[in-house]
């Protein structure tokens, strides 16, 4: 099944694809966050025949649900709106600090990291959401 991931940020929304074998989870691009970024996704959902979208979830480590949790429930909401895919939440906490740790000891700059950290933790967040799928028996629905 071809999945679409978001790490939705307040300026920018990672964007990460997986083939349909569900093996790799790559980071795909990143998307504006603003008016017109819920229909460039929608165009991407199309153009790039995905099947189900998972949206990172950031509650804190306390597990408490703050502005972060709003955005990303609110892009859930715009994008149900828009499409008849199937939307899930995923938990991504800390997978942006663990992207930039990546991108930091691959001796990436910090202008180069800037413009692909949300795509990276997008991945993460991917990656993540595949290995419980294969893990929980989900991965053949």
């Amino acid at each position: 099944m071809k999945i679409l991931a978001l790490d939705i940020g307040k300026k920018r929304i990672g964007v990460a694809t997986c083939d349909r074998l569900e093996i790799a989870a790559s980071p795909f691009s990143v998307v504006k966050a603003g008016r017109t970024a819920v229909s460039e996704i929608v165009a991407l959902l199309k153009k790039e025949e995905i099947e189900r979208v998972v949206i990172g979830l950031p509650v804190s480590l306390d597990g408490v649900e703050r502005e972060p949790c709003e955005r990303a429930r609110y892009y859930k909401n715009e994008l149900e709106k828009q499409t008849s895919l199937p939307i899930e939440f995923f938990d991504e906490r800390l997978t942006t600090k663990i992207a930039e740790a990546s991108l930091i000891e691959s001796g990436m700059r910090r202008e180069q990291r800037r413009e692909v950290i949300d795509a990276v933790a997008a991945s993460l967040i991917l990656r993540s959401y595949l290995d419980y799928r294969k893990n929980t028996g989900l991965a053949t629905d």
